[in-house]
């Protein structure tokens, strides 16, 4: 594995100033949005070529840079400057380079950007890097090497900004500070006006150029590396992937109020006119449970140690009193199924109740939650408002809009195929050639398929004891090269190193102060054996989400949850067997780029439906199997 130290070279001054500052535009053009496709055709640009992009904070107006121009776009309607935008992205496909998607796709400029190329410097820093600090800051401060801890902020009175103040080369109009460092109000704020948008884009340009130069450092770990090298296809569907996020965030999820306060009432009863009311009910609900156990009338049932004497007193002793110990004790005593069901109640009204639906659900009957492209660990693409967590007994309420249906793709057994392609284990690419690899794993080990299951996920999971014990010594004579892959991540996990993912993401490991003990070691060791198959999978997830949203383009549909290694597009009725189509063929297009050389396979489920709880026994759903070799051209436009 390759270890990144957090340096990286930085494109070449064109003007350098004192103590390195970049000054890297001199003059900035000052156009009328008619005047901007001409400028940039005059600047050579090319399709696929890097243009800087930076919004102003009212949307009159932007700054724009290409190669060694800058280019103050004024105003003249904030819809004439959403029409420039969308006019290149379409005439000229650029790859946009922004510092981050939430600050250059603003509300007006989201439509115009649509689905094309982009490069968002927040999400490739996450991934050369690794953590979550992902402001102008301390992107900046990673490309220049500088410390982070040293970073400036508003309202910081120093010598230096003092001296910045008066000084010939202290201009508080330049975005880098005398000491190298971005000064904090560029670094915190949009730009205020088109000029100082300008200059926020060329330096953006700065940024891009050393990024692409890290990401030349890191390996192509495919059996048949191509080009573009893999980091670089990773950065591109993760840039894409953070401007799918703000897409999701602001289209949101269909929902029918009227079905999720029915279900809502269902389980925790008609919504409370006060405090009190709503007091009466909670307590209601916990009477049906303690009512069950004589002497039990004070007992909380949110404190395990005192639900554990209750369970006590029926003869019921467990070392925890965790849903999934209970579940198989349903039948001992009533207590135990009203207890169950009594948290899923509680859940319901304490997380999704009545308070979640007016705090989360438009006038328009969308659920809406904030939407990031990726966490600060392996890389998955998380969600607010419940959205990744969404109970089943609510998702009846998740209903396609008039003329609309959903298409549910469900990746099958992700993560096992892609330790397979990762650790290039060729005896377990041959068993994803089944649609039910677990199946052919089953037979190779000589157990039952259960067994064989437990075995793999506790494998990718760092469980080496318990009840697939004897089925994870045989993985090791099976797959050798598979469990060679992930005690080497457990290694370096255990002593503290930081790893990195098939497509590039650093993955960082915690060493706290003091020598470390047993149970530490050993869990930082699971981590980073898991963190290697999980966030490679996100990784091949994310290339076939945006994949499949550029070519949802002008057809109407909407990809509407990222759930994991599940999309849901929300189509016109019309459109949904195109969709269809469009799904297996861009998992087809990305498994083959993503994993090229490898024979592994990936399967995918697909069911349209009209409910999302319907998706999983919708009649004729059926299969699709995607073969990483067998993959026709993708039906896709501005594909990153």
């Amino acid at each position: 594995m390759l270890w990144y130290d957090g340096h990286l070279p930085g494109r070449a001054n064109r003007n350098p100033g004192p103590a390195g500052q970049d000054a890297p535009v001199t003059d900035i053009a000052v156009l009328d949005p008619p005047e901007v496709m001409a400028a940039l055709r005059a600047a050579g640009l090319c399709a696929g070529g890097p243009v800087g992009l930076a919004s102003v904070r009212d949307g009159d107006g932007i700054g724009l840079a290409v190669g060694e121009r800058a280019l103050a776009v004024r105003g003249t309607s904030p819809a004439a400057v959403a029409d420039v935008v969308r006019a290149v992205t379409s005439e000229l496909t650029p790859r946009w380079v922004w510092w981050s998607a939430r600050s250059a796709a603003t509300p007006l400029l989201r439509d115009a950007l649509g689905a094309g190329r982009c490069w968002d410097l927040a999400a490739v820093h996450r991934l050369l890097n690794g953590g979550s600090g992902e402001g102008p800051a301390q992107v900046w401060a990673a490309v220049r090497g500088l410390a982070e801890d040293a970073l400036p902020r508003t309202g910081q009175l120093d010598l230096l900004s003092a001296m910045e103040a008066t000084g010939p080369d202290g201009d508080p109009d330049e975005p880098v500070r005398l000491d190298g460092y971005l000064r904090p109000e560029w670094a915190e704020a949009q730009p205020r006006t088109a000029l100082r948008a300008a200059r926020w884009a060329a330096l953006a340009l700065v940024v891009h150029a050393s990024q692409v130069a890290a990401l030349a450092g890191l390996p192509d770990g495919r059996r048949r590396p191509r080009v573009p090298a893999l980091p670089v296809l990773t950065a591109h569907a993760e840039s894409a992937a953070d401007l799918l996020a703000v897409a999701l965030s602001a289209g949101g999820l269909p929902l029918d109020r009227a079905v999720a306060e029915q279900l809502i009432g269902e389980r925790v009863g008609p919504r409370a006119d006060d405090p009190a009311a709503d007091a009466e009910q909670r307590a209601g609900r916990d009477d049906r449970v303690r009512s069950l156990v004589p002497g039990a009338d004070d007992v909380d049932l949110r404190n395990p140690a005192q639900v554990r004497e209750l369970l006590a007193r029926i003869g019921i002793d467990v070392p925890d009193t965790r849903s999934w110990r209970l579940e198989p004790l349903r039948s001992a005593h009533p207590a135990v199924d009203a207890l169950l069901t009594w948290r899923k109640a509680e859940r319901i009204a304490t997380t999704y109740g009545y308070g979640w639906l007016d705090r989360h659900v438009g006038a328009d009957g969308r659920l809406r939650g904030g939407w990031t492209g990726s966490d600060g660990a392996a890389g998955r693409m998380t969600a607010q408002a419940g959205l990744h967590n969404l109970p089943a007994e609510l998702r009846p309420a998740v209903v396609a809009e008039p003329g609309h249906v959903f298409v549910r793709a469900d990746l099958g057994q992700i993560e096992p195929r892609v330790l397979a392609a990762v650790s290039g284990d060729e005896a377990f690419a041959e068993a994803t050639q089944d649609a039910d690899l677990y199946s052919p794993v089953a037979a190779r080990l000589g157990c039952d398929r259960p067994t064989a299951k437990v075995a793999v996920l506790a494998a990718m999971y760092g469980q080496t004891s318990g009840a697939a014990g004897e089925a994870l010594a045989g993985l090791d004579r099976a797959y050798p090269v598979a469990m060679r892959h992930l005690r080497a991540a457990e290694e370096e996990g255990r002593a503290g190193r930081d790893v990195r993912t098939y497509g590039g993401r650093l993955v960082r490991m915690w060493n706290p102060p003091g020598p470390a003990e047993p149970a530490a070691v050993a869990a930082r060791g699971r981590y980073a054996r898991n963190a290697v198959v999980q966030g490679s999978a996100a990784e091949l997830f994310k290339m076939w989400a945006v994949t499949v949203r550029a070519g949802l383009a002008g057809t109407g549909g909407e990809i509407v949850l990222c759930l994991h290694d599940e999309l849901l597009l929300h189509v016109p009725e019309t459109q949904a067997t195109e969709a269809t189509a469009l799904l297996r063929t861009s998992l087809g297009h990305s498994a083959a780029t993503w994993a090229a050389g490898s024979s592994v396979r990936f399967v995918v489920d697909i069911a349209v439906v009209r409910r999302w709880s319907d998706a999983k026994d919708a009649p004729g759903s059926g299969r699709i199997v995607t073969p990483t070799g067998l993959a026709g051209e993708p039906v896709v436009r501005n594909a990153p």
